[in-house]
């Protein structure tokens, strides 16, 4: 897998599926990120970023069967994959190191 940097709105729509047990549908990373950032986040955004995920090897998909009582039609439900486990940790520890060496600090004005 070629190495890329994750994009900030990917970061956190992978931190959310951590947050949310590892497995969601769409509709409730939507709701989760706009809690966690105070932002409207559009649910199509969320939607692209994670097939987006999931061609990069980061997420992977499956259909879920609409249950009894539920109506209407399935749902694709995204997992995080050991691929995406081990790239959150990898952008967690750069910026952790950017951090404390100071290069991030905000300067005083």
């Amino acid at each position: 897998m070629p190495q890329y940097a994750l994009g900030e709105f990917e970061h956190l729509v992978l931190l959310t599926l951590v947050r949310l047990g590892g497995r969601a549908h769409a509709a409730p990373v939507v709701t989760e990120l706009e809690q966690a950032t105070g932002r409207t986040v559009s649910p199509a955004a969320v939607f692209i970023a994670l097939r987006r995920l999931e061609q990069r090897g980061l997420a992977r998909s499956s259909k879920r069967e609409a249950r009894p009582g539920e109506g209407g039609r399935g749902r694709r439900v995204f997992r995080l994959t050991p691929a995406g486990e081990t790239k959150l940790r990898e952008t967690r520890q750069t910026l952790e190191r950017l951090w404390a060496s100071g290069d991030a600090a905000p300067e005083a004005s």
